[in-house]
């Protein structure tokens, strides 16, 4: 899945030029030169990153970035700021507002190109080719290809998705909502068993290796993935809870 960016730019030449560079990167972009067609192409469908010009026709950029960070679907989008604006206060105003990075016109494509990859690594690390590994188990993404002492794991696309994600989010407890709209995406309507399903399935692909210990179900909440195999006879505070397991094959 390409890395889906909304490019908020009101100025014809500089939006185009954005785009332009972004896909000969390998991006897909949304357009749009308002907050009101930005909001119209919200609705349709979520982008990975915003990038937001400060001047706009209807309302200034820096309302639109708060306006996304109170609201629960867009809160954790990207957004970097666009703009001419390059004094101190406008700076501090723009990251008080939740903007992760900005930007002051004019700007040279590759220096847009590199902020975007360190804020993609920073935010969204599933997004990127960055290969990764511990545990023994390495995953690269630009050759969609994971192995194991040398030796390769065949996933499907789902299961493939679902690991690195949890690759690059060690540690940390996800429910089956979660992981529903962080390997499904946006407006992809599945039943939550179905993360189960392949839950399963990546734990069979990884047992082979015995590594299937590193995915832990967490009762009553969902799933962690852990950097290190359990110590043998250890069990987790949650685990010993007993309360609320997910429905499915451990």
């Amino acid at each position: 899945m390409a890395t889906k960016i909304l490019i908020v730019e009101d100025e014809r030449d500089v939006q185009e030029l954005i785009a332009v560079n972004l896909q000969r990167a390998g991006y897909e972009t949304l357009c749009s030169s308002s907050v009101a067609m930005a909001e119209t192409l919200l609705r349709q469908t979520l982008p990975n990153l915003v990038l937001l010009d400060w001047m706009l026709p209807d309302t200034p950029g820096v309302m639109f970035a708060r306006r996304l960070r109170t609201e629960q679907r867009t809160a954790d989008i990207p957004i970097i700021m666009l703009t001419g604006r390059g004094r101190e206060e406008d700076r501090i105003m723009g990251l008080e507002a939740g903007v992760d990075d900005y930007v002051v016109k004019p700007f040279f494509p590759r220096e847009l190109l590199a902020r975007i990859r360190a804020v993609m690594r920073r935010c969204k690390p599933q997004l990127t080719e960055d290969a990764i590994e511990f545990s023994g188990l390495a995953l690269n993404p630009a050759a969609r290809r994971i192995t194991c002492a040398g030796r390769d794991i065949v996933l499907g696309d789902i299961e493939f998705r679902m690991l690195h994600f949890f690759m690059t989010h060690p540690e940390r407890v996800y429910s089956r909502t979660q992981l529903l709209d962080e390997v499904w995406g946006d407006n992809v309507f599945v039943e939550e068993r179905t993360v189960d399903v392949h839950i399963r399935r990546l734990r069979q692909a990884l047992e082979p290796a015995s590594l299937d210990g590193l995915l832990e179900t967490v009762r009553g909440v969902g799933y962690r993935f852990r950097r290190n195999l359990p110590v043998a006879g250890a069990f987790s505070v949650a685990a010993a809870s007993g309360v609320g397991l997910p429905q499915e094959a451990a």
